[in-house]
Order: C-alpha cells, then structure tokens, then sequence
C-alpha cells in the first residue's frame, strides 16, 4: 500500500482526469492523453512551474499534509479504570470530572502559569496568521494559555525602524504583544517571541524584551512543515526590493533588470521571500541563550521540528547544558506557512516517532542526573483526546501541548460569524443557535460575567472562538482524566494509555493492549 497520495490535492487546486485509475507510483493518470488541459500536479507545473510547489490560495489558508503515516495518535487507546483515584479522596460525591485540575506550569521555576496545558504554536509573518492574530492573540489571554509570535514579524513590518541593522521600532510586532498584554487575567497564559536566523540579526528578541516587556522569547530550528526556512509571497516589486535590503532571499532577484521587466508585463505577479537555514552548535546556541537572558528574558524557549533523529538528540542535550526551559518538538505533517507542498508531505520524523524517541533520550538523561527541559508535544493535535495521549506518551517530561491550526481554525470561523452577525447574513447551519454572539456563542454569558458587559462587547469575536474551543477541550480533557482517575495533569503517566497494535508498541514502549496489566491479573485472580 501507498501511504502517500502524490499528483493530485486540493491543496494545489489539482486533480486527476481519471480519478477513478490513477497509478500509485507516480500519481499520473493509467491513461495520460495529448490534449489535456494539465489539471493534475504534473500538467499544472507545465506552465506555472515552482509556483505549484506551494498550497494555494497562499495567504488565506493553514495546511497540513495528507500523507497517511504507519502510526499515529489513533493507535493508541485510553485506559480508564472503575478503582480509585489519585489526586483527590476517593469518594464518589468528590471525584467527579468538574474537579480535575487541568492547570499547568512552565519553566525552570515552573514560573508560567497556564489554565489548561496548551500552547498557540507561533504565528508569524504570513497573512493568515496577520489577519487572524487579534482572535488567537485575545483568546489565548482570555484561556490563560500560551501564545506564541512567531518568525519574520519584523522584518516584513511596513513600517518597522531599522538602525545600525537592529530593530528600534516596530508597530505590528508591538501591536501583536499589546493584544495579548491587555487581555491577560490574573497572569495566567504568556506571550512568546520567535526568533529565526534573520530575526536574530535584526536583534527582534532583545527589542521585544526591552522595549515591550515581553518575558519570554524563543529560538526556532525550523517546523514540522519543512526542513527550511519560513517563506512568504510578496505581489509588490517595491516591498520585495526592501525585503531583500533586509537581508532576506527573495526570488526571483527584484534587482534584476529582466525579472523588474517580466514582473511589470505580468508574466509572474509574485515573488517568494525565503529565510536561511540555521548552523547549529553547542557553543553558539549555549551563548546565545545567555545572550537572551542577560538582555532581560526570564524564560528561554527552543522549538524545532521533525529533524532526523540525531538532531533530536542535540535539541534536547543542547537545551539541557544551556539551561532552556521549555523545548517544543513538532512532528512532521502541518503548517501555517508557505510549506512546500511535497516536503509537507514526505520529510521528517512523524509525531509518534518523534515524541517516542524523545521520551527516551529524556529518559537517558535524567537516569544520568541531567537535567531535563519541560516538553511541549506539537504535531496534528486537535482534540482532548490527542491531548491526554501526547501527555501520557510523554510523561513525565510533556507538560503542554503545541497547537497551531486548531485553535487558528476555530480564530477564523468565529471571526467569519461575526461578520456574518453583522452583515445579517448567517447561513442556516449558524442562525439554527440565534442570531446574535450572545445566542451563537454558548461561553458568552459567562464571559459577560466574568469581564462585565461593556469589555465583553469589545471582545473580537475570533476571540470568542478561541475561547470556547479551549473551554471545550478543557472540560473534554476533565472528563477523560475523571475515567482514567487522574485529578491533576502530573498524575498522567505512560500506563494511562496501550497501544492497539504491536507495530505501535514497539515504536512507543507503550503496552500492547492484550499484554497490559497483565502482573495485576494475576495478582486479581491468584487472592
């Protein structure tokens, strides 16, 4: 069998002739015929190239691969149990799932506090992200979670001040971290600023630390999406020659006489900026985490994505020796970005493999006395259940999880509710709720009263989204820790879930499930 579907996708509006025969290798069409139009990946690169490297519409989407990798989450089942619980009396009037802890701490000093065990993973420079980013930014202070900003904000910042090579000034990131900072209740959740290796020149983290009181900042060795760096799509040759003065790639050369030339006839009507790839060693990344601290940040995050195991290694040692607090590792598959398409989908280490091989280098190092970074698991989590299976896998060094196109996803529908509020236009699937946020929304009297009527009226609706996507999986999540009788998040360990094939057990070092408690059975039977 194929796991992979190669050819044809709606993520680059392409498709077969013949969907019915299509060749599993190659992804042609079993009869390929002169005269068609070109709509699979193949004929579409035959006259738009590169451009078809990349999911489209650009800008207005998130993506994720469609590969259907051997393992996953699903191959794995949660064990609840009729007996006892730990974390409360066990009394059946007490355990109940409405009293299940599921707040979280960050940090070396365990300093960040969260509501529920979640992290918006960043959002950076490209449209979607912009656009979306007051809904993410607002939801994420109302949920007291953590979100973060991510790579190249800056740097594509129109109006962004530059002095001597540093950033002196910035409007969108500054306005990016207000939204946040003014809707932060009680300290819960904290605003997180990335860093790739552009951003570091610009010396973006020290800007945002000493200038916009952002505590916590974080260095990124790629994503999950891709094994480069981060790109976008720029429609404007004067943008593009400014990008490149900041030292960007952008492609084709906006310089160039010839290219200035095609661009203005229209023979292509965008140019890519690319990022470079980082060089990691100890010595630097040791030093630039200190670097960090001495400019203000309390808290120093690493996040890096589906590298070959080797590098996983380095990520998680290079985090130990330099003293980083919270190091995400985001599986291969998704993205927000401009991902290549293909590469989504056939590079890197897939989320239950990765985090399997981290549980054990983790588990090396504290047998050693080492010590070990908080853990954030990222890579196609969506739902409470995901959430309880990446925690148990990864117990106990997995205190979060990294999120990016759920909680975005749940930032625009609302915000397209809202406008669709206003504009009296609700489709019927919407108006069956009401017709206002107060009907459409089942958190908003409790928003009412928790921030009175007159800030709850200036809550952006995407927020609201955000806000009731995390109430769900945090009562979600409440309600699977009461059956497997965990009160509190620390309770969570690796026997809370068994693997449903052997294949996913030897990956894992999770149980079988036909092989689970089997010492206690014994035990049962022998009283």
């Amino acid at each position: 069998m194929s796991f992979s579907r190669i050819n044809s996708s709606a993520a680059t509006l392409s498709k077969n002739r013949t969907e019915e025969s299509i060749n599993r290798l190659s992804g042609l069409c079993v009869t390929c015929i002169d005269g068609c139009i070109g709509m699979c990946e193949v004929g579409k690169s035959a006259y738009r190239g590169h451009e078809v490297l990349y999911p489209q519409p650009f800008g207005l989407i998130s993506t994720a691969s469609e590969k259907n990798y051997p393992i996953d989450y699903s191959h794995f089942s949660i064990m609840g149990t009729t007996t006892g619980a730990v974390g409360i009396e066990p009394d059946s009037d007490k355990a109940i799932f409405s009293s299940v802890n599921v707040e979280a701490r960050l940090g070396r000093d365990k300093g960040i506090k969260l509501r529920f065990p979640m992290v918006i993973s960043a959002m950076g420079s490209t449209r979607v992200a912009s656009m979306n980013w007051e809904g993410l930014a607002v939801g994420a202070a109302l949920s007291g979670v953590v979100v973060t900003i991510g790579e190249n904000v800056c740097g594509m910042d129109p109006e962004v001040k530059i002095r001597d090579g540093r950033v002196v000034k910035s409007p969108e990131l500054a306005r990016r971290v207000k939204l946040f900072q003014d809707w932060q209740r009680d300290g819960y959740g904290d605003i997180v600023v990335q860093a790739n290796v552009e951003d570091t020149n610009l010396g973006v983290q020290e800007y945002a630390v000493q200038e916009l009181g952002v505590r916590t900042v974080e260095i990124k060795w790629g994503q999950g999406a891709k094994d480069i760096g981060g790109e976008v799509k720029i429609n404007d040759l004067e943008r593009a020659v400014t990008l490149k003065k900041r030292g960007y790639i952008v492609l084709p050369d906006p310089e160039n006489p010839y290219v200035v030339e095609e661009f203005k006839r229209g023979a292509f009507k965008e140019f890519e900026r690319h990022s470079r790839v980082g060089m990691i060693e100890l010595e630097p990344f040791a030093r630039r985490v200190e670097e960090l601290r001495k400019a203000g940040a309390k808290y120093v995050f690493l996040k890096t994505g589906a590298y070959r195991p080797a590098d996983l290694a380095r990520a998680i040692k290079f985090c130990s020796v330099a003293g980083v607090d919270v190091l995400t590792l985001d599986g291969a598959g998704g993205g927000t970005g401009m991902s290549p398409w293909r590469m989504m989908n056939e590079w890197g280490v897939p989320p239950v493999e990765l985090h399997s091989l981290a549980y054990n280098i983790c588990s090396t190092l504290a047998a050693k006395g080492e010590y070990v970074p908080d853990l954030v698991f990222s890579g196609g989590f969506a739902m409470e259940d995901q959430i309880f299976k990446g925690l148990a896998l990864g117990a106990p060094y997995v205190k979060c999880i990294g999120m990016a196109r759920a909680p975005l996803t749940a930032a625009m529908v609302a915000k397209t509710i809202g406008r669709q509020i206003g504009e009296g236009n609700l489709p019927v699937y919407v108006e069956r709720f009401g017709r206002s946020r107060e009907q459409i929304f089942v958190t908003a009297a409790e928003l009412k009263n928790l921030l009175g009527e007159e800030r709850f009226d200036q809550v952006p609706t995407g927020a609201m989204g955000v806000y009731t996507f995390c109430d769900r999986l945090s009562q979600g999540l409440k309600q699977i820790m009461c059956g497997s009788r965990k009160f509190a998040l620390n309770y969570i360990s690796r026997d809370d879930i068994a693997s449903l094939t052997r294949e996913a057990s030897e990956v894992s070092g999770i149980s079988y499930i036909m092989e689970t408690d089997q010492e206690e059975i014994a035990r049962i039977l022998e009283a």
